[in-house]
């Protein structure tokens, strides 16, 4: 029934942005071309988002995927060119210190003003000189509340990957960063830690969990396996969960009060855009309530836009009843990921020595 509501109401607000429309002639005058070139995560846009803005703008979008922030920098050092990009926090970071980021020109988003509360002041960029926030959340725990008890759940947090009860029970991310991430917050220390007591600590609680525990290691499949019941346990994007927990009503989510990552996916212009002035005004129309409304309730993850967040996690929302889809926002143990080459380097290694365990 949600999704069949949730379609119903993109295709509300794809039937009020079908009025009027600008010509490529226009468009051209206006932005100095009619054409611009979009790299972002797949199946993480409301399905006429990019139509409708062809339609109001006169132009044509070249959109393609990445499947990760390290797949895209690999092509922006290439040379290719972008004129907008997805990228997540921690990479925005190291993009603005290589100095491969555009500053933005506030005055050309107006609709910045719309941004949610939970988004402003980011650390990496606290006064959106190089980014505007697309999408938000946090990574939490999805269960089967018909077979783990919540009560233990919310009592043991992350340790309940390490409880032997759900042996054989549990998926777990295969993301080194994500993994680890757990076992700082599950051990009480920094997810951005650099003490090597620590992440040898954390790397010796994964391979406890690993040689006891018989997880299976998965990406995106995560969400059809949960959705089907075929594991109890699972370490979830918010956004994620927010879709298990639409289409499996025996899944809930919790997110452990040790802590957990707060992340945030923006868009920002690469300094080598050919069409900045275009790129400025797809940043603008994302941030409206019609692109946010249809983004958010389409994918499952928080809107950056206030007014729709509202709206969907609200009385009588889409996803007001739905415990995923509102992240957790100004809990002092969440942190948002560092940019930390020489910490990731590690942990990816320790993290391939963790699965070839038995």
């Amino acid at each position: 029934m949600k999704k069949i509501l949730a379609m119903i109401l993109a295709m509300t607000v794809v039937l009020a942005g079908c009025g009027g429309g600008t010509s490529a002639e226009d468009a051209v005058e206006k932005y100095g071309s009619d054409t611009l070139k979009l790299y972002n995560w797949g199946e993480y846009m409301g399905e006429n988002l990019i139509k409708n803005f062809e339609k109001e703008f006169g132009v044509k979008v070249i959109l393609e995927y990445f499947d990760s922030n390290e797949m895209m920098y690999t092509k922006l050092q290439a040379g290719d060119a972008y004129d907008v990009l997805v990228p997540s926090d921690y990479m925005i970071e190291r993009l603005m210190a290589e100095d491969m980021l555009q500053e933005l020109d506030l005055s050309k988003i107006p609709n910045l003003s719309n941004l949610a509360e939970g988004v402003k002041g980011l650390p990496y960029d606290p006064e959106n000189q190089y980014s505007v926030p697309y999408f938000w959340g946090s990574v939490g725990i999805v269960y089967n509340h018909e077979n783990v008890d919540p009560a233990v759940v919310e009592a043991q947090g992350y340790e309940i990957l390490r409880n032997t009860d759900y042996k054989g029970k549990i998926y777990v991310y295969d993301s080194e960063r994500d993994s680890f991430m757990m076992a700082f917050k599950a051990l009480g220390y920094s997810m951005n830690t650099e003490n090597e007591d620590e992440i040898q600590a954390a790397y010796q609680w994964l391979l406890d969990m690993n040689n006891t525990m018989e997880p299976v290691y998965v990406t995106d499949e995560v969400i059809d396996g949960m959705i089907t019941g075929t594991k109890d346990i699972a370490v979830v994007y918010s956004g994620d969960a927010t879709t298990i927990l639409e289409e499996n009503e025996d899944m809930s989510f919790w997110m452990p009060m040790e802590g957990t990552n707060l992340w945030s996916d923006a868009m920002v212009i690469p300094a080598n855009a050919e069409n900045p002035l275009l790129a400025h005004e797809f940043i603008n129309y994302v941030l409206t309530y019609d692109a946010s409304m249809e983004n958010s309730s389409y994918v499952g993850y928080a809107s950056s836009n206030q007014q729709v967040l509202d709206e969907l996690s609200g009385e009588g929302g889409l996803f007001a009843e739905n415990e995923a889809y509102l992240p957790r926002a100004g809990y002092a143990k969440d942190e948002v990921f560092e940019d930390n080459p020489v910490l990731k380097k590690k942990l990816a290694e320790l993290w391939i020595k963790v699965k070839a365990a038995k």
